[in-house]
């Protein structure tokens, strides 16, 4: 006997359904995600690039003021957030004392530091239903395949006949819903593993930027205190003289 999807459906019991259905939303839901995290990490890398381009001569320059007005343009690039936070800690900290007698660039420092753990959860959020759709759905299916053939061996004890031909159609159609399963845990366990290499190839660049704005800054403290130094050594010498 032959069957096309339509029928399959339409022989299905209740239990079978609700399994279907079940599945159909793990899929939605899975699908969602991913092309919503796709989205997210091409805007942030695209708003990075440009952010990137446009502070380059004023970080050099150690115009953090400009730098900090530019990053709150690209809202929508990690990076742009990482060197605001980073830029902002160590001019407020430069300007107020909060009484923790750590330097600025330690502040800022342990700001950077908790704003990459920030952001590397923002980036993987989502990721749980994946990992939970993949693990997940060959079991739902499977269940409803159980659910098929249970209800199709109660219809022979019913009728009353048996038979190869009587219980292969129910057989069949309790199959579908493995099928089913695994046709939406194998694009979701394929969705995680490309969204995590990607967000850990994004997390590895945020490290290192991090790393390179701290040494900018570092480098600007060590410049600042020589300067002053030399500022006094001068205000000595005249005193002196």
């Amino acid at each position: 006997m032959g069957f096309n999807w339509s029928e399959i459906f339409v022989h299905m019991g209740w239990p079978a359904l609700i399994v279907a259905g079940v599945l159909l939303v793990m899929g939605l839901a899975s699908l969602t995600v991913f092309v919503e995290r796709v989205m997210n990490i091409r805007r942030s890398r695209a708003a990075s690039r440009q952010f990137a381009a446009e502070i380059a001569d004023d970080l050099s320059a150690a115009v953090f003021e400009r730098v900090v007005e530019t990053a709150e343009r690209y809202d929508r690039g990690y990076l742009p957030k990482l060197v605001r936070t980073g830029l902002q800690t160590y001019l407020h900290a430069r300007a107020h004392d909060d009484g923790s007698g750590l330097p600025p660039l330690e502040r800022s420092r342990r700001h950077v530091d908790r704003k990459l753990e920030e952001l590397g959860a923002e980036m993987r959020r989502g990721l749980p239903v994946l990992a939970s759709v993949g693990s997940v759905a060959p079991f739902v299916g499977l269940l409803g395949t159980v659910l098929g053939i249970i209800t199709a061996f109660q219809g022979i004890a019913a009728t009353g006949s048996g038979g190869l031909s009587s219980v292969s159609a129910g057989i069949a159609e309790a199959l579908i819903e493995t099928a089913f399963g695994l046709a939406v845990a194998i694009p979701a366990v394929l969705a995680f593993n490309y969204l995590s290499t990607e967000i850990g190839r994004d997390e590895l660049t945020l490290t290192t930027a991090g790393g390179e704005l701290l040494d900018t800054l570092e480098h600007f403290a060590e410049a600042e205190v020589e300067r002053t130094g030399r500022r006094s050594t001068l205000r000595e010498q005249v005193a002196h003289a």
